[in-house]
Formats: C-alpha cells, sequence, structure tokens
C-alpha cells in the first residue's frame, strides 16, 4: 500500500515570472506540473495538493476594481477573492490531472475543495498587516482607497508605488480536514486549502471570512500534519534549497535534520517571503509527525534523492 502523500504547490506550477497569466499558459504550466505529480500516482500513493494563487487573486482584484470604477460593481472582499481563485485554480489542476491521467492509462477521480481555514480573531499578525496584496496605487489613489475602505496602505520597497496590506495570520485548523483524508486515503486526488485556505475567526458559534491571507505552506503543512501524511512535499522554482545563496561559498542543501533547518534559519539563510516560510513549514510538519519533508522543484519529483530533505534526526 502506497502512502499519503501531501503537495504543496508553488506559483510557478500556476504561472511563470515572464508570463502575462493567460488561461492558455496557466494550463499548460499545472498540467505540465501534474505530469510531474504521476510519480506518485505510479507510487500507488494517495495524494492531497495545495496551491498557491498570489497572482490570481491579484488579478481578480483588479478585476473587481475595475468593475467598480467602470459599472459600479461592488467590488468584493478578500476572503471572497480567495474563494474565486480556489475555484478557478482547483478547476485547471482537475483539468490538466484528468489529462495526464488519461494519457498514462490511470482512472482517478480529482476532487476540489473549496476550503476555509480557521484563524485567530487575536493573532498579533491583524495589529502588524505587512502582506501586501492587489494592484499598485499612486500615493494620493492609496490614501483616497484608505480613507474610503479603511484599508492599510504601504509603500513598497522597490519604489513601485503604493498596495494595500492585510495581515497573515497563522493557520489553526483546516475545514473538513476529516472529509479530506477520507477521500484521499480513498484513491481520490483531493485538491484543498488553496491559496492557504479562505481565512475565516469564529464569531458567535460560526464562522466570518476576514481580510487576511494564509501562507500557503504553512496551511498545507497543517493540513499535512492533520491527515497524519506520510510526507510532505514543497514545490518551488529550485531544485534545493541554498545557504549563502548567490554567494561564493554557496552551498545546496540535501538532507538536513531539523536541528540544522532552525540553525540556518536564526542564521537568516533563508529570504523572507521566498524560502524562509517554506522550510518553517517543513520543519513544522517534520516535528510534529515525525515523518520527513522535502523542499524541491517539480521537475525532481520520481528522485528518491533529490531536493532539500528535512528529517527528524
Amino acid at each position: 500500500m502506497g502512502k499519503l502523500v501531501v503537495v504543496a504547490l508553488g506559483g510557478n506550477a500556476l504561472l511563470r515570472s515572464n508570463q502575462k497569466g493567460t488561461y492558455k499558459e496557466q494550463i499548460e504550466n499545472v498540467t505540465e506540473t501534474c505530469e510531474a505529480l504521476m510519480s506518485f500516482i505510479k507510487n500507488g500513493d494517495n495524494l492531497i495538493i495545495g496551491h498557491g494563487n498570489g497572482p490570481q487573486v491579484g488579478n481578480v482584484m483588479l478585476q473587481h476594481e475595475a468593475g467598480a470604477k467602470m459599472f459600479e460593481v461592488q467590488a468584493m472582499p478578500m476572503d471572497f477573492c480567495v474563494s474565486e481563485t480556489q475555484g478557478s485554480i482547483g478547476y485547471m489542476i482537475e483539468t490538466g490531472f484528468r489529462k495526464v491521467l488519461s494519457q498514462h492509462g490511470y482512472k482517478h477521480n480529482i476532487v476540489t475543495l473549496v476550503t476555509r481555514v480557521l484563524v485567530d480573531a487575536n493573532d498579533p499578525m491583524f495589529k502588524n498587516p505587512t502582506k501586501p496584496v492587489g494592484p499598485y496605487y499612486d500615493k494620493e489613489e492609496a490614501e483616497d482607497y484608505a480613507a474610503a475602505t479603511g484599508a492599510i496602505f504601504k509603500e513598497d520597497p522597490k519604489g513601485r508605488g503604493w498596495r494595500k496590506v492585510v495581515a497573515s495570520p497563522k493557520p489553526l485548523e483546516i475545514n473538513n480536514i476529516e472529509l479530506v483524508e477520507l477521500l484521499a486515503r480513498q484513491g481520490n486526488i483531493v485538491v484543498t486549502a488553496g491559496g492557504g485556505g479562505i481565512p475565516v475567526v469564529e464569531k458567535d458559534g460560526y464562522y466570518v471570512g476576514v481580510e487576511a491571507v494564509i501562507d500557503k505552506d504553512l496551511a498545507s503543512s497543517l493540513a499535512a500534519v492533520q491527515v497524519k501524511a506520510d510526507e510532505f512535499y514543497i514545490l518551488t522554482d529550485v531544485p534545493q534549497a541554498y545557504i549563502n545563496f548567490r554567494k561564493e561559498n554557496e552551498k545546496a542543501l540535501g538532507r538536513i535534520t531539523v536541528a540544522e533547518a532552525k540553525k540556518y534559519l536564526e542564521e537568516g539563510q533563508f529570504t523572507e517571503g521566498s524560502m524562509a516560510p517554506k522550510m518553517r513549514a517543513a520543519v513544522k510538519f517534520v516535528e510534529e509527525t515525525g515523518h520527513d519533508a522535502v523542499i524541491t522543484d517539480a521537475t525532481s519529483l520520481g528522485n528518491p534523492n533529490a531536493g532539500t530533505r528535512i528529517v527528524k534526526r
């Protein structure tokens, strides 16, 4: 019997930096990534997929803004935009994977669950929102939007303008995670917690959405812990994590322990907003389950020695 594997797809699995984001580009990228994921299916593993949505949710926010300006169509809040991209990206993953499965002679159900993820309303990140989302504005536009909506805007450090910033709270609970595990262990490919999940808080015994963005690697790591996964993979655009990145003494990391990973994190070896959250998500999974986590790119899947493998000891 195969393993239960959770894979968190990075943004490059959907959209590359030099692309415009057309449907054709994205579906081709997704299909290519699904081809790489076939190594798990051929191994008899059960598969759960998480994914990012950064460029896609930014585009949705632009579309909402244009509709509000031109046609007075009400723009939707952040949690609604995340739910939109969960559905659309899930559709593309289902489409791409179905094609690849058919080409290889496999028949698997593929299920996308629009997933809410619980966060703490008192999470300190809500008092200091730092996650930039949506389009860039000039200072006057940003001030007008802030006055009209109460949103917080901060200037981009690279001088590209001002952007709305929201909190990035810690994920606490994946909604319907028992169903996710059940479906996956029955042999279905399950797509869940897309874009980190729809951020919700508990209020008066039910959930309400909030203006926030949950880190997709942390959410996928939490899902992997809660379904008792045997392995956790984080796919990114490099084959391994590095220390002394882009320096003369750059070193690719192969097999490292949790203690080593924590040491490198404390030293600032990994960039915030890039490799650092991936390494923290991997460490969380290994610490809580004792199983391995792997950070690599999609093309390296199928090679048991590829990537950076984080182990307990």
